[in-house]
């Protein structure tokens, strides 16, 4: 045959030839073939939970162990090492060493992002860490101590949640650690910003005496750049972490009208209140506002009341700092009357909405889209009232844009107006920290701009929650690691939250795996691999549609016990008024966790697989987190286990 009679085929990407008269199905293929295309393959993924949590918990760890998935450390007498609490306890502060503080006033941004509000209501991930932190406190448990010390000294400026938490992280490193701190106590924002109805001081002085029995120093009533200098700190300290804080309150936005002297800030009125200096206040309190801070200031408020014959300026004496009469017995008190405004509706406000509810039902009157315009003076110089006009408020880009209704305006009268409306920090003497922002610039591994060795964390980087705070320090405290060992700092991880670590389990259990790699062909074959397995918890969050939420019927929350106090029943009651949940109820709860994106042993995979391709792995080496596998030889590629798999572990991946 000539090259002329050759006719050269043509290069084509379609399914078919020409001359097919008939569409042959892959599915035939798949179903008949001895081999497959796809197979099983175990992905672990980081759950919405986590990946919403500031702190970095690990989330449904603890919740595994609580429910009684994962087991605790067996000794070499075949029992548990420790209880179950104490096991979940100790997961749980790997991320953040103040539990039984968050448990009660975190908003919980984990229970928002809990994929299981698409089956009917979030799991009350918040109660089991409240549960978990007095349980600890009950049972005296205590950090474990390094072994080795690293002979390197950092000093951390602040005592709130970033700086304790970048202190307990740096001590469990190994390195000597002082706290330096203005007040009189530990605890920042924690102390000083919230009340202690809401954060007993028992239990926050519990949870911060376990980070100081760890060898950390604390040095109080010591101010950086007044006490000791900046100089003197660098020189006697290899690395620096700022966690001062943004406790300086911000005025309100009225230009000229801020000097009255009954015209205060939240974080100044929050300070007396917790320091014992605030005992009584006037008649008539009005709030500016619409977060958190505002509802903790209007509820202080509306506790204490007012006296029916005092000195006006005793409030305010109070709240500069110095000492106020002696409180008047209760019977002398009536209901201060509290108006709280803000800018946003009240269904758009930034408080949490039980706290709203609290609020209301306490006899606070809440004002939605109302804006300060003026504070009405007397001839004294002290205001009377303060001028509010009606608005509307929304977000543009990240900027508040706030537009007035013309003819709205009216005076709300006030014998002290209080400004809630955020925080700033206080640079004095450590300006050279200060960014145009007003804040400290710092990168991912939260260190300074320009300042080797010096790191930052919580309010003075962005105010936002306490736990975002203990996240900071907790990342912060490795970059510091990180510097003090003279290495470059890495580039942290897309997803960054302490997670399931499987290798954990395999040493518990004592068997000898080597590096774990990425799920990759020939797995099974592979002896330093676990077969067909796969991390990305550092870069992917499953969503509640890779879930199989038919799997989980309708289970009601198991909630805590609130005491609701009424406008009578709140004056003078500075009661704490959350119950912690039974430790039957936290099991239960822990049970209504999907365990998204790993596998909580449910057997629905192995029952329903057509070819018993899917097993489970010998007895001897189950663990958490590797509870089944597939045998090659025998899956078709049906999908049916990827399915039926409640958490989304089981995906759909190439194998041979």
């Amino acid at each position: 045959m000539s090259a002329t009679e050759i006719q050269a085929e043509k290069l084509t990407f379609r399914r078919y030839k020409d001359g097919d008269t008939q569409v042959k199905r892959w599915q035939d293929q798949i179903f008949q073939a001895s081999w497959s295309h796809k197979c099983p393959t175990y992905q672990q993924s980081t759950p919405p939970c986590q990946g919403s949590c500031p702190s970095g918990e690990d989330i449904r760890g603890y919740l595994n162990i609580v429910r009684g998935i994962e087991k605790p450390p067996v000794g070499a007498d075949g029992k548990p090492l420790m209880s179950w609490q104490e096991y979940a306890w100790r997961r749980l502060t790997e991320a953040n060493p103040l539990p039984a503080v968050m448990g009660r006033v975190c908003p919980a941004p984990c229970e928002t992002g809990c994929n299981r509000n698409e089956v009917e209501d979030h799991v009350g991930i918040n109660s089991v860490e409240h549960y978990l932190g007095d349980w600890a406190i009950q049972n005296n448990l205590k950090f474990k101590a390094p072994e080795h010390k690293t002979g390197k000294k950092v000093a951390v400026i602040g005592a709130g949640p970033a700086g304790l938490s970048a202190a307990y992280q740096l001590a469990l490193k190994g390195h000597s650690v002082t706290i330096f701190d203005e007040h009189e106590f530990l605890g920042g924002m924690m102390r000083y910003g919230i009340p202690g109805y809401r954060t007993p001081r028992d239990t926050l002085d519990a949870e911060i005496q376990r980070i100081l029995d760890l060898g950390v120093t604390a040095k109080l009533k010591t101010r950086i750049g007044t006490d000791i200098s900046l100089e003197q700190l660098r020189k006697d300290f290899d690395a620096i972490f700022l966690g001062l804080g943004a406790q300086a309150g911000r005025a309100l936005p009225i230009e000229g009208d801020n000097d009255a002297p009954n015209v205060v800030t939240a974080t100044s009125f929050l300070r007396a209140f917790n320091e014992g200096r605030l005992k009584h206040i006037g008649k008539r309190v009005v709030v500016v506002g619409g977060g958190d801070t505002s509802m903790d200031v209007a509820t202080v408020a509306r506790r204490l009341g007012h006296i029916t014959h005092t000195n006006p300026g005793d409030f305010e004496a109070a709240i500069a700092g110095h000492m106020a009469q002696d409180v008047a017995d209760v019977s002398m008190r009536q209901g201060a009357e509290v108006t709280l405004t803000s800018v946003f509706p009240i269904d758009k406000m930034m408080a949490s909405k039980p706290e709203i509810e609290h609020a209301q039902a306490e006899g606070i009157e809440i004002m939605g889209g109302w804006m300060p315009i003026g504070v009405v003076k007397g001839a004294d110089g002290r205001a009377t009232a303060l001028r509010v006009k009606q608005c509307e408020a929304k977000m543009v880009g990240g900027k508040l844009e706030i537009k007035q209704i013309e003819g709205t305006e009216k005076d709300l009268p006030a014998d002290l107006i209080v400004s809630a409306i955020g925080q700033a920090v206080d640079f004095t003497g450590i300006e050279e920290f200060r960014s145009d922002k007003g804040t400290v610039a710092a990168d991912k591994n939260y260190q300074v701009a320009g300042k080797p060795g010096v790191f930052a964390g919580g309010d003075v980087i962005r105010p936002h929650l306490l736990t975002t705070a203990v996240g900071h320090g907790n990342i912060a405290a490795d970059g510091i690691d990180r510097f003090l060992a003279g290495e470059e700092q890495e580039r942290r991880p897309k997803i960054d939250v302490h997670s399931f670590d499987l290798m954990r389990k395999y040493v518990e259990k004592g068997i000898q795996i080597g590096e774990i790699k990425e799920a990759t062909r020939g797995t099974d074959k592979e002896k330093n691999a676990i077969h067909n397995y796969d991390n990305r918890s550092d870069r992917y969050v499953i969503p509640h549609d890779e879930l199989f939420l038919g799997h989980f019927s309708y289970t009601d929350r198991n909630k805590r016990h609130i005491t609701h106090l009424n406008k009578d029943s709140a004056l003078g009651n500075f009661e704490e008024r959350l119950d912690a949940l039974s430790e039957e109820a936290v099991v239960a709860e822990a049970k209504r966790c999907m365990s998204c994106g790993q596998c909580f042993e449910c057997d629905n995979c192995v029952v329903y697989c057509p070819q018993t391709a899917v097993y489970k792995v010998k007895k001897n080496e189950s663990m958490t987190g590797r509870y089944v596998a597939t045998d090659y030889d025998k899956c078709i590629g049906c999908h049916i286990c990827a399915d039926v798999c409640p958490t989304g572990y089981i995906q759909m991946g190439l194998g041979e």
